[in-house]
């Protein structure tokens, strides 16, 4: 029922998204390098990848937030797996499941009701779809070191709900990077964040080719690489401030 009743609001924001992107691009025909029809599919896009990639925080947050708040942690670290590739083999799972329960029929609906720009072919569907893994990945990689503040905070929720916002904002959910002015546009497109909706969707667009297409899988595998070492580095710290009730 959850997962029906989140399909249903994907679609209905899909609509509203739609109708106030075909508002802006018939006043500014191909902002951001977009025509309307890319446009339009760019949003159909992200709300099939928006609980994919958690861009509004979620997954394995809230249990792991708890664990560590109670002190359950422990045990986890005495498991014989390691902590962070336990807790990303989780979120492939769950990013999976969500791609598929929550991602295909919107963007489906979407399909069906307007001129959007499909991939012409088997070759860019797998080229979307390696981008949508490592986006997940550096997604996870940020969602971890977040999770990694409740060992100072215990209640590290404030935290979720500030990395959320920042991701809808820098991910391109809102409008895509590409529209945003200046300096700002360059710094967005550079932070770890585009590699969640903005390069899967140009992707899939057809906006990389040849050389251009490995720059942008190099982009998204440097970022998850970094964040999951980083998120290493600081695990290691954190651990040491496990506290057990009772001994």
């Amino acid at each position: 029922m959850a997962t029906a009743a989140g399909v249903f609001t994907n679609t209905v924001f899909g609509f509203i998204l739609t109708f106030t992107y075909t508002a802006l691009w018939e006043q500014r025909d191909g902002l951001g390098g977009y025509d309307l029809s890319q446009a339009l599919t760019y949003v159909w896009v992200g709300q099939a990848l928006l609980m994919a990639m958690a861009t509004m925080g979620g997954g394995f947050q809230d249990e792991l937030i708890e664990r560590i708040r109670s002190g359950d942690i422990a045990v986890d670290l005495f498991r014989p797996a390691d902590l962070q590739l336990w807790w990303l083999a989780h979120d492939l799972g769950r990013a999976a499941f969500h791609l598929l329960g929550r991602g295909v029929v919107p963007l489906l609906v979407g399909g069906a009701v307007f001129d959007l720009a499909f991939p012409g072919g088997p070759l860019l569907w797998t080229a979307f779809l390696l981008s949508v893994l490592l986006g997940v990945v550096v997604s996870y990689a940020i969602r971890f070191l977040v999770v990694l503040s409740a060992f100072w905070l215990l209640d590290g929720q404030g935290v979720v709900q500030i990395s959320a916002l920042v991701a809808m904002f820098f991910s391109g959910s809102l409008l895509p990077l590409t529209v945003f002015p200046g300096l700002l546009g360059e710094v967005a497109r550079m932070l770890p964040w585009a590699s969640m909706l903005q390069v899967p969707a140009d992707v899939f667009l057809g906006k990389y080719g040849g050389w251009e297409l490995a720059g942008a899988y190099g982009f998204q595998a440097g970022w998850a690489l970094a964040l999951l070492a980083a998120g290493r580095v600081l695990q290691s710290v954190a651990v040491r401030r496990v506290v057990v009730q009772g001994g």
